[in-house]
């Protein structure tokens, strides 16, 4: 398997990362939340909202991102080692974009989220 198709995985696993850290960052999640944790998670406030609302967005970008990797393999054009630097590049842009949203740093996240987006499209570029 290629790096990328790592990168795949990783993206796949992060939205669980932030799940983690919403329920549980502020010790009150336990077995009577866990009957309805949606509603659960709506009462979050703070850095526990805000993983939340990390995870969300993680769920939101993964199927590009994983769909750019895999199109980009499939046609064949682009280095291998080139669609293997941008995803670990994108994934690194991810892990940035958790830590600039839990931190509340919302104009340097919203630039990471941009740059996570323009991997996104290079894969398409690359591929041509």
């Amino acid at each position: 398997m290629t790096v990328a198709f790592w990168c795949v995985l990783i993206a796949l696993c992060l939205p669980y990362v932030c799940t983690g850290i919403a329920k549980f960052s502020q010790g009150k999640f336990g077995p009577r939340q866990n009957h309805d944790p949606r509603a659960f998670l709506a009462t979050l406030e703070g850095s526990a909202k805000r993983a939340h609302n990390a995870q969300l967005n993680s769920f939101e970008v993964t199927p590009a991102f994983a769909a750019a990797v895999i199109i980009a393999d499939i046609v064949g054009n682009a280095q291998p080692v080139t669609i293997d630097v941008l995803a670990v590049l994108f994934i690194t842009s991810r892990l940035l974009y958790i830590i600039c949203y839990l931190a509340d740093w919302a104009l340097l996240r919203s630039i990471v989220w941009f740059v996570g987006m323009g991997l996104i499209v290079s894969f398409f570029f690359v591929s041509m």
